[in-house]
């Protein structure tokens, strides 16, 4: 099909009329579809219904390796490179891998430390417009995303969906040695230096290590 319709911003050009107007979208910025629960802004309504399943809970798309479910089936598929090991997005300055691309952009960011999105109120920086948007509610103290099983309320989506674990069982995250499993990547990577000997807390006034930073602290409470 010929593409005849043309985006006057950068020349790209699209099948219908509809697809330009929601392309154009990304030169002004208008996001027109919001959410009644938690009033986040997306340019199309087929991403607002995927971002609805957050407040309902739907997780239609499971992992065949672990049984973890997801809302999309895009979110499922970076989830599979937990298991592959995957990581297609590599950052050209230091060579450092991701499994997501959102990582790979967060990640630049460390190299150029430029943080243009200020935050009105205390005047931090932050990388990107939905890194302040997130913050922003430490000020309003708005938690917009409920469990609905026990109504506790969170400020990050990602937040609600580690916590539903806590009703559903499911501990996603699985120790490549022994096969132990965890409910976040952040507890099976200080489990595995159980594996690896790895101890990279160390006390500035014995130089004795540890694998956790909390067993750190706790150890210092020794020299006072």
């Amino acid at each position: 099909m010929v593409k005849r319709w043309k985006c006057g911003d950068c020349g790209k050009s699209f099948r219908s009329p509809s697809e330009l107007e929601t392309h154009r979208r990304v030169h002004t910025g208008e996001r027109p579809f919001t959410c009644s629960q938690c009033r986040k802004q997306f340019t199309q309504s087929s991403h607002l219904l995927l971002h609805q399943r957050v407040h309902t809970g739907e997780r239609p798309f499971i992992c065949s390796q672990c049984g973890s479910r997801f809302t999309d089936s895009s979110t499922l598929r970076k989830h599979q490179r937990i298991h592959t090991g995957e990581r297609p997005f590599t950052c050209s300055v230091c060579g450092k891998g991701f499994t997501q691309s959102s990582s790979l952009l967060r990640h630049h960011g460390s190299h150029t430390n430029e943080r243009p999105f200020k935050c009105s109120d205390c005047g931090s920086g932050f990388k990107s417009s939905q890194e302040l948007m997130v913050h922003q509610r430490i000020h309003t103290e708005e938690r917009p995303f409920s469990c609905l099983q026990c109504s506790k309320r969170f400020r990050k989506s990602s937040n609600l969906l580690t916590h539903q674990r806590v009703h559903t069982g499911e501990r996603p995250f699985t120790c490549s040695v022994c096969e132990k499993r965890f409910t976040r990547v952040a507890h099976l990577q200080i489990h595995q230096r159980v594996h690896t000997g790895e101890r990279p807390f160390t006390c500035s006034i014995c130089e004795k290590r540890f694998t956790q930073l909390s067993s750190l602290q706790t150890h210092q409470r020794v020299h006072k």
